[in-house]
C-alpha cells in the first residue's frame, strides 16, 4: 500500500496540470478532458450494450443498429454523459481549440431520425421500458437540461431534435416512480439518490412542477428519516458513488438550509465522516471494475462541494468537505489518463462534474 501512495503523490507533485492546490477547470485541462469523449462517441467496440434478446431476430443487431446516437463509449449511459460533457465544454469554454470538431460530432449525433430510433427502443423491445433505469435516464435529463438552459441557435436545434427521447424518458419515469417501493443504496449505476437528484435539477430547469413534486415526495419517503447511516462501511470494491453522500447531496436540494443542517447532523456519525474522507485506493487502473474507484473520488468531491454550499458558515463539515473535495480531485485527476479504455470511456465526464 505504501508504494501506491508514494507513486500517487509523486504524480501530483510533478504534474503542472493537476495538483491539490490547482484543481480548477483551466483551458488546458478542459482540452485534455474533451479528447476522451471525442475519441469514443463514435467508437462502437468494445461494447456492453445491455440489451436483452427477445428473439433470434435480434441477435444480429449491432450496438449502432440498436442505438444510432448513443452507441459508442462502451455503453449507452457513458455515451450520453460524454455528449453532455462536450456540450458543457462548448458553453463554458467557447474558445476551446477543438470547438469545430466537437460541433461536427454533435451535429452528427443529434440527427432527428437517429433520435427517433433511440426513442423507439424503449417500447419496441420486450425489456426496453427498463433499459438504463434510472442511471442512464438521469444522464439523459442532465444532457437535455444543459441544452435547455443554453440560449444558442445551435443548441436550440439540438434540443428540439432530442425532445422525442426526453419525452419518452419522462413518461417512463413518471410511470415507474409510484411503483418504486424501495430505494437502491448501492454505489454503482442503480443508485436511486443520484438519479433523483439529477431528475429534480431537470424538473426545475424546465419548470415541470408535477414531476418535481413527485420526485421530492419519493426522496423524502426514502431518506427523510434516515439517521446514523453506516458510511463507515463504504466503499465496496467497485463503487463510483458514495451511497451516503449521494443521499445527502439529494436532500440538500429539497430541504431548507435549517432543516438540511438538522437532518445532516443526525445522518452521519464521525466514524462515517472519517471513512468517506479517505482517498480511495485504486489497485489496478487497467481493471474495468476497480477503476470505478477513481470515479468515486470525483463523485465524492462534487457531492461534498454541493453539501458544503448548503451549510452555514461555522458548521464543522463545511470547511472539512471543501478541503476534502480538493484533495480527492487532486488525487484523481492524473489517474484519468493513466489507465485504459475502462476508465477513458467515462471518467472525463465525472472529472468535469467535480471540477465545476
Amino acid at each position: 500500500m505504501k508504494p501506491l501512495f508514494f507513486f500517487t503523490f509523486l504524480t501530483l507533485a510533478f504534474s503542472p496540470l493537476f495538483s491539490q492546490n490547482n484543481s480548477n477547470l483551466t483551458d488546458e485541462i478542459a482540452l485534455k478532458l474533451s479528447v476522451l469523449p471525442l475519441n469514443c462517441i463514435d467508437q462502437e467496440y468494445p461494447n456492453k450494450p445491455g440489451h436483452t434478446y427477445g428473439s433470434a431476430d435480434e441477435v444480429g443487431l449491432s450496438p449502432k443498429a440498436l442505438h444510432p446516437v448513443f452507441y459508442g463509449c462502451f455503453d449507452w449511459h457513458s455515451s450520453v454523459h460524454g455528449h453532455w460533457m462536450l456540450i458543457r465544454l462548448l458553453k463554458t469554454k467557447p474558445d476551446i481549440s477543438n470547438r469545430n470538431e466537437i460541433i461536427a460530432k454533435l451535429n452528427t449525433s443529434f440527427d432527428r431520425s437517429a433520435v427517433e430510433v433511440e426513442t423507439e427502443y424503449f417500447t419496441k423491445y420486450a425489456t426496453g421500458r427498463g433499459f438504463e433505469r434510472t442511471y442512464g435516464w438521469a444522464w439523459l435529463l442532465k444532457l437535455d437540461e444543459e441544452l435547455a438552459l443554453w440560449d444558442d441557435p445551435m443548441a436550440r436545434q439540438w434540443h428540439e431534435n432530442l425532445q422525442p427521447l426526453t419525452d419518452q424518458i419522462i413518461q417512463l419515469w413518471t410511470e415507474y416512480l409510484p411503483k418504486q417501493t424501495y430505494p437502491n443504496r448501492t454505489g454503482v449505476h442503480p443508485n436511486s439518490a443520484f438519479a433523483l437528484g439529477f431528475a429534480i435539477d431537470w424538473a426545475r430547469a424546465t419548470n415541470n412542477k408535477e414531476f418535481e413534486q413527485a420526485l421530492i415526495k419519493k426522496s423524502v419517503e426514502f431518506y427523510g428519516d434516515n439517521t446514523k447511516t453506516p458510511a463507515h462501511l463504504e466503499p465496496d470494491g467497485a463503487d463510483f458513488f458514495s451511497p451516503s453522500l449521494e443521499i445527502a447531496d439529494l436532500m440538500r436540494r429539497i430541504l431548507s438550509r435549517r432543516d438540511f443542517e438538522k437532518w445532516l447532523n443526525a445522518f452521519y456519525t464521525q466514524k462515517g465522516i472519517d471513512r468517506i474522507s479517505e482517498i480511495p485506493i485504486v489497485s489496478d487502473l487497467s481493471d474495468y471494475q476497480t477503476v470505478h474507484l477513481v470515479g468515486l473520488s470525483f463523485s465524492r468531491a462534487w457531492c461534498m462541494k454541493g453539501i458544503a454550499k448548503s451549510l452555514p458558515a461555522g458548521h464543522p463539515l463545511k470547511s472539512h468537505f471543501e478541503e476534502t473535495a480538493q484533495k480527492l480531485l487532486g488525487n484523481a485527476l492524473p489517474l484519468v489518463f493513466d489507465g485504459n479504455y475502462g476508465g477513458e470511456h467515462w471518467l472525463a465526464s465525472f472529472a468535469l462534474m467535480a471540477l465545476e
